[in-house]
């Protein structure tokens, strides 16, 4: 069942012109950067590692960031400032897992 309340919203490494975005780092960047926003605050003494709420992964071989609703809540100016990178770079947005994520799914040609 497919609920649109989930609480992750994945940015797809992918321009809404279907080109690949490029550096092809850039979900480790930007979640490096949002690496101190996380629960309990900054982590102290420990090294780097990212946030529950900003997390790089791959979905069939694209890179991407899950990004939680729980960062708006904590802070919503780092929110804003994942969103306005996804929405600058033309990134394509979705909330709850992107379409091609369920391989036996649907397939809907645009």
């Amino acid at each position: 069942m497919v609920t649109h309340t989930s609480k992750k919203v994945y940015i797809l490494g992918v321009t809404l012109a279907g080109r690949a975005f490029r550096p092809s780092d850039w979900a480790e960047r930007l979640a490096g950067v949002m690496s101190q926003f996380r629960p309990g605050g900054q982590a102290q003494g420990k090294h780097l590692t990212y946030s529950p709420w900003c997390i790089p992964t791959s979905v069939n071989n694209v890179r991407c960031v899950i990004v939680h609703h729980d960062l708006r809540d904590y802070n919503v100016m780092a929110w804003d400032f994942v969103m306005g990178f996804a929405k600058d770079n033309e990134l394509q947005v979705h909330h709850g897992e992107p379409p091609q994520a369920h391989p036996h799914g649907h397939h809907h040609k645009h």
